[in-house]
């Protein structure tokens, strides 16, 4: 049995705001060691649980945050960017039974810790087929077209409501309650590590491939702050004005659906200027 974590860092432990994830200043560094308890707390639940591998994919801003030295010795990671499916990388090989969304947050327009999609402010808003999207909602799209269900989410306590509409039979595990996009009531490592490792202890035995989920097209809709942002993501092919600030496309399988949108973020993001955005 092999399991896939798809590891962020705004849901992690003791994480409220915007410097705790920005790589290089000094509460990253404090915070990396949190982020890495709750994504190893993971990997041992699953181990407890009967699984044979446990594949880490660092999903956040450089996707070199956690720290490796500090994980259990049977873990493998796959840490840095530019793959082909970003969050999810590794899904699409045929050998991972269930995914577990480690340190998730909320999507962009929405109350939550640090909530955003992709983008930590340009992006206003996301739609699936007209369903307001998490990165959560986005990758378990992605997940279920290979066959791969989402057994576990961790993040703030609005993170799990949120993971009740795309994974509604999966653990859930709060590691700190929403007061604000920055700030919330956090529980302890020691705390959130022992409540993740048994969820992900009961998580697999909700493992196991299921029959891929195919033959329908996605429609996804993105708001951004500003209408040159727009403007600059329709230089992708197939992406077009939608409405005010909005532009939208329509994918006919997941996997093209999010590599579009990694497209249109990379771009817009090249766009955005330093103070006026």
């Amino acid at each position: 049995m092999k399991i896939l974590i798809s590891a962020d860092m705004e849901g992690a432990t003791g994480v409220t705001w915007p410097a705790d994830v920005l790589p290089g200043t000094p509460q990253w560094e404090r915070c990396r060691s949190m982020f890495t308890s709750d994504v190893n707390a993971a990997a041992l639940g699953f181990y407890d649980g009967g699984a044979d591998e446990v594949l880490v994919n660092e999903a956040h801003w450089s996707m070199r945050n956690l720290l490796l030295e500090h994980m259990d010795e049977r873990v493998q990671m796959l840490t840095g960017k530019h793959k082909s499916l970003s969050m999810v990388e590794g899904i699409q090989h045929g050998d991972v039974d269930a995914v577990a969304f480690v340190g998730y947050h909320t999507g962009a327009g929405t109350e939550g810790v640090l909530a955003h999609t992709y983008l930590a402010n340009s992006i206003t808003g996301v739609w699936l087929n007209g369903v307001r999207a998490s990165e959560g909602l986005l990758n378990a799209h992605v997940a279920a077209e290979y066959g791969v269900p989402v057994v576990l989410v961790t993040g703030d306590d609005l993170t799990c409501v949120d993971a009740e509409g795309y994974a509604p039979g999966a653990r859930k595990v709060a590691v700190k309650d929403y007061v604000s996009r920055y700030a919330a009531v956090c529980r302890t490592p020691a705390r959130t590590a022992a409540d993740i490792r048994a969820a992900a202890n009961a998580a697999t035995g909700l493992a196991g491939r299921r029959d891929p989920v195919t033959g329908s097209a996605f429609t996804v809709e993105l708001e951004f702050d500003a209408e040159h942002l727009a403007a600059a993501a329709t230089v992708v092919p197939g992406v077009a004005p939608s409405g005010e600030r909005r532009v939208a496309y329509t994918s006919a399988t997941m996997y093209e659906g999010i590599r579009t949108f990694k497209a249109v973020t990379t771009i817009v993001s090249a766009a955005v200027e330093e103070q006026y955005g």
